[in-house]
């Protein structure tokens, strides 16, 4: 399989917004992507996929969304060693600090991350995921 997994987690829609606009900037590039929202898959479906997009707003905190999205990731991370992956999600408050621990964590993964994560306070910039998904596609 040479299709790359988008797993997502929404509270309030941002994220998922997100999710639809980057894998359109995929799209676009001519990657095959499967959209998947977390309580939808399974970390033992991630093994078929050599390319991840991980989604999660910022919670509380400055956390991983605590009920789906941090038990899944737990459950995928010893998995990603050499897996190409990016990290996406919205945040209304703070200064990002989630992103960069869960950048460190995923890092310490042994993953190849394409940078070191993308956020969007509250509504997101279409255009700007749009261009993220393209990059994704392209790394």
């Amino acid at each position: 399989m040479n299709k790359t997994a988008i797993v997502y987690w929404s509270g309030t829609g941002n994220t998922l917004a997100m999710a639809k606009a980057i894998a359109k900037g995929m799209h676009d590039k001519g990657a095959e992507v499967d959209l998947l929202e977390v309580s939808a898959t399974s970390a033992a479906a991630m093994k078929d996929y050599p390319k991840i997009a991980f989604g999660c707003p910022s919670m509380g905190d400055e956390v991983l969304e605590e009920s789906d999205y941090e038990p899944f990731f737990t459950a995928v991370e010893g998995s990603l060693g050499g897996k190409k992956v990016a990290l996406f999600g919205s945040y209304g408050w703070g200064d990002g600090q989630w992103m960069r621990d869960w950048y460190a964590r995923t890092k310490a993964t042994g993953a190849s991350l394409m940078d070191e994560g993308f956020i969007q306070n509250e509504a997101p910039d279409e255009a700007a995921c749009e261009a993220y998904g393209r990059q994704f596609a392209d790394y």
